[in-house]
């Protein structure tokens, strides 16, 4: 009899996962359990080196050497190149900066949503996120469920069968985003399929050790993590664009 009881407790322990995923019926409910599961263990800062790919329409591909780091939540550094490049882009808190040649060229406002719904979700407030995705034209009252590559995903911003609306996919068993329906940004008329791809576990959650842009069926961007590092010590001043200083890496 006790190890009958202790069989059904063991059991009730293995899923509460997915009794917990199995309650969630919308997007409010979503983003809190994807907080919740992960707040009290997620990575603060992040850092890894990018092979990044752009493949052409005439079949050719450039490479690309890139070296990220996250502040998190909201801060991401993206170096490309060697450091004499001084060649940079500063995603902070809504705003993007850009360095040519180590000088400040341009800044805008720009919410990076990969960022947001990658790694923010899981180490700010919920309301917070839930602010940033309406605010970012996601309809929140959409919601249903998919399977994608043979994983159960919950979808917010669309309804079923609509791929022409904003939207973004989480595994139902992990609680991590897998998947971003947004506009591309040369034609609003046409959507890019943005992929989290290759999730490996690391020292406080998760990372997608590959992501793939893809546009009309083809891929057009791929992004491949190398030298994966979670908690690294990152000094704030390295994502303060008044403080760049392209030979002071992460």
């Amino acid at each position: 009899m006790k190890l009958a009881v202790r069989g059904l407790a063991l059991s009730l322990i293995l899923l509460h996962p997915l009794l917990r995923a199995a309650e969630i019926g919308n997007a409010d409910m979503l983003v809190r359990a994807m907080h919740d599961r992960y707040a009290k263990s997620w990575y603060e800062t992040v850092a890894f080196t990018q092979k990044s790919t752009t493949y052409k329409a005439d079949g050719t591909s450039t490479v690309e050497t890139w070296y990220e780091a996250a502040l998190l939540p909201g801060k991401l550094r993206i170096d490309i190149g060697p450091p004499a490049d001084g060649k940079a882009y500063l995603l902070v808190d809504g705003n993007v900066t850009v360095f040519q040649q180590g000088k400040q060229v341009r800044s805008r406002p720009l919410v990076n949503m990969l960022l947001v719904l990658g790694f923010d979700v899981y180490c700010q407030p919920p309301e917070t996120t839930l602010h940033t995705i309406a605010a970012e034209k996601y309809d929140l009252n959409k919601f249903h469920e998919e399977i994608w590559q043979g994983r159960p995903v919950y979808v917010v911003g669309a309804e079923k069968g609509d791929w022409k609306t904003p939207q973004f996919w989480v595994d139902k068993e992990r609680l991590l985003f897998v998947r971003l329906f947004r506009p591309t940004q040369a034609d609003a008329t046409k959507m890019e399929d943005i992929r989290f791809v290759d999730y490996r576990p690391v020292e406080g959650g998760w990372i997608a050790a590959r992501v793939e842009v893809w546009n009309e069926d083809k891929l057009v961007f791929s992004e491949e993590y190398s030298d994966i590092k979670t908690n690294p010590k990152l000094d704030a001043a390295l994502f303060d664009p008044k403080q760049f200083n392209a030979e002071r890496r992460p």
